[in-house]
């Protein structure tokens, strides 16, 4: 009975656990690339405050336009 319990342990030893810590590693690693909500929500936060800031400097830009004309050229 020794016998079969030792081939028993070998067997697991060597097949079952590696290929679970395999499979078990890979299923973290599909997880930590997916994105979660709250990320999400605040990528799409980030996107509204640059659309945001991006019609803020075009009025800028319009009413600089408007005020002085040659204001690009300098620096």
């Amino acid at each position: 009975m020794s016998s079969l319990a030792t081939l028993a342990v070998v067997l697991f030893l060597t097949i079952v656990a590696p290929l679970f810590i395999v499979l078990h590693f890979i299923t973290k690693w599909k997880q930590g690339r997916e994105i979660s909500g709250d990320d999400e929500q605040m990528l799409e936060d980030l996107y509204l405050l640059s659309q945001r800031l991006e019609e803020r400097l075009d009025t800028l830009e319009r009413i600089l336009d408007d005020e002085k004309s040659e204001w690009r050229s300098q620096k």
